[in-house]
């Protein structure tokens, strides 16, 4: 079985960990970025199956780069799950409104990261 791509975004490194831990054990290639602008690069060049995006990064937000994302051809067609530490019900609404497939926040349960997934890959 070919193993997905998945793309991490977080500028946290100890949340970058704890995301990365969340896949271990599962059939994924996992990729990392520390910001904005290196996740759209990392899109770019290494065309991830998935994209696990923070909203509050220095350069670009999350917001900022799923938009980006969802508006270019080469990009669009790759899911992108927002997980924030943004709470609000409209953080979650305008993650939605930028083009996100789906909207969890942090702290995250293991189950709920790998079933968002799961259901975006399908």
């Amino acid at each position: 079985m070919v193993s997905k791509k998945i793309l991490v975004v977080d500028d946290s490194p100890v949340q970058l960990k704890m995301t990365i831990a969340a896949l271990q054990g599962q059939p994924y290639e996992i990729l990392t970025a520390m910001d904005g602008e290196e996740a759209l690069q990392k899109v770019h060049s290494d065309i991830p199956d998935l994209v696990v995006l923070d909203v509050v990064m220095p350069k670009m937000d999350g917001f900022q780069v799923c938009r980006k994302m969802k508006a270019s051809p080469e990009m669009q067609h790759i899911p992108v799950i927002m997980l924030s530490s943004k709470n609000q019900k409209v953080d979650a609404f305008w993650g939605k409104k930028q083009g996100a497939d789906m909207y969890l926040t942090k702290p995250f349960e293991q189950a709920n990261l790998l079933d968002a997934i799961t259901k975006s890959l399908a």
